[in-house]
């Protein structure tokens, strides 16, 4: 387990921007528990400090992780969020949609996002934007990108997609024998 390269780290922290804007600084600057952001085996982990500094005394073969998973970089240096890094994006979230109980289940399944499921969503969305998928029970079930501004999907047919979905939280059983490994 390595810190990460600046190089690294640019690509990572502007992946995560897309999702929870300027709130990156709360992950960074948390002086009440500070985090640090560790490479292994290609996934990025975000790691409580001391859990880091202990972690460093496991050699790397048997590491197997440590922290939360939020992503993992691609062989083409690409960084790829996971489902696992929800519960993080989900605290700073800039911009989200909250889904009618009749679109859980089909987001849940792999769809994407209609205007038909949407209960409510934030003001300000444009498009293209990282949005966080909420019940209206306020649970986090995934995330995606927008395909529409907010001021655009409110004119749209109930069949339109209003967000692309990226990752939720049925690809733990959909995936289960490729997710981790």
């Amino acid at each position: 387990m390595r810190q990460l390269t600046e190089e690294e780290t640019k690509v990572v922290f502007e992946k995560l921007a897309g999702y929870i804007g300027r709130n990156i600084s709360y992950l960074v600057d948390n002086k009440e528990n500070p985090h640090v952001f560790r490479l292994q085996k290609d996934r990025v982990y975000y790691v409580p400090e001391n859990v880091a500094k202990l972690a460093t005394s496991v050699a790397r073969p048997n590491l197997m992780s440590v922290g939360i998973c939020l992503g993992k970089f691609t062989k083409t240096g690409k960084f790829r969020m996971h489902v696992t890094s929800l519960t993080v994006l989900a605290k700073y979230a800039k911009y989200k949609v909250w889904i009618k109980p009749n679109g859980e289940m089909p987001f849940l399944y792999g769809n994407h996002v209609l205007k038909a499921h949407v209960g409510k969503m934030s003001d300000d969305i444009p498009e293209h934007a990282g949005v966080m998928v909420f019940s209206m029970r306020d649970s986090p079930l995934g995330f995606g990108v927008s395909a529409k501004s907010t001021s655009e999907s409110r004119n749209l047919p109930p069949t339109a997609i209003v967000a692309f979905r990226q990752a939720d939280i049925g690809e733990y059983l959909r995936d289960e024998d490729t997710l981790f490994t």
